[in-house]
């Protein structure tokens, strides 16, 4: 941990990784080692995934099934399509598609725990054999080039360390023609919000997460994350370097979700 004051909620996105994989990047509001954020980030969804979805129903107040909704819907489901749904967890993505009428899809997350509860979801819904699951690293995806035809994130981006990684991989993968979308938290775009949105993530949901899930330091970090994530512009340009083109933004509940969309030519 840095001797630095904690940053605003509104700081500029900081700098990722450097290319050797060294130095320092954010855990929430802390700088940490490279190679320890991964870890760590498998620390909290270990310790909440067993409460994961009641949590978000929590958070949210249930606005993230809405959300989540109009993502699937955007990634324009068929028969003929296939989705790998990176960061997948629980599987709410990878469900709604194969209700919408999607193809294969692949639940992929980088944590086990989370899995396993997806497959348990997923027997229970009887979805299971239009599914594979792989516990994957969205930064280094162990896939071919040109092998899948939609490539979604949910509430996941802003846990990787190297995002730029991610949106590369994310568009080597894309057949052209192929889709990616990202749903995630924000920047508020509604002034009044802010205070009232500040109040909740930073004074809320820690006692929540103490209250329902036994574990208040791992919400304080999905607030913190939350906060340092990049702003609707920021990822937009980072999605067009990556090589996404005809890249678009689609603000939910006044910025406090967004989904971003590009397209490999």
């Amino acid at each position: 941990m840095t001797d630095n004051p904690t940053p605003s909620p509104f700081a500029p996105h900081p700098a990722g990784p450097d290319a050797t994989g060294t130095g320092t990047t954010d855990f929430g509001f802390r700088d940490v080692p490279v190679a320890d954020k991964k870890p760590m980030v498998r620390a909290v969804f270990d310790s909440v995934a067993s409460r994961y979805d009641i949590m978000n129903d929590v958070m949210s107040l249930g606005i993230h099934r809405a959300w989540k909704k109009i993502f699937v819907t955007e990634l324009g489901a068929h028969p003929d399509l296939t989705l790998l749904d990176l960061a997948g967890g629980t599987g709410d993505i990878s469900f709604g598609w194969l209700r919408a009428g999607g193809g294969q899809a692949i639940l992929s997350d980088i944590n086990a725990s989370m899995l396993a509860v997806g497959r348990s979801r997923a027997l229970e819904r009887g979805l299971i054999s239009s599914l594979r699951f792989a516990v994957m690293d969205a930064e280094a995806i162990p896939l071919p080039d040109r092998s899948v035809d939609r490539v979604s994130i949910a509430f996941g981006l802003r846990n990787c360390t190297d995002k730029d990684a991610v949106l590369r991989e994310a568009r080597r993968v894309l057949r052209p023609g192929g889709k990616f979308m990202c749903l995630e938290f924000s920047r508020v775009q509604v002034a009044a919000l802010s205070p009232i949105y500040d109040a909740w993530s930073f004074k809320v949901l820690p006692r929540m997460g103490a209250a329902i899930a036994g574990d208040r330091d791992s919400y304080q970090y999905l607030a913190e994350s939350i906060r340092m994530f990049p702003d609707q512009e920021t990822l937009a340009g980072m999605m067009r370097a990556a090589g996404l083109e005809r890249v678009s933004v689609r603000n939910l509940s006044g910025g406090i979700a967004a989904i971003h969309s590009g397209w490999r030519i």
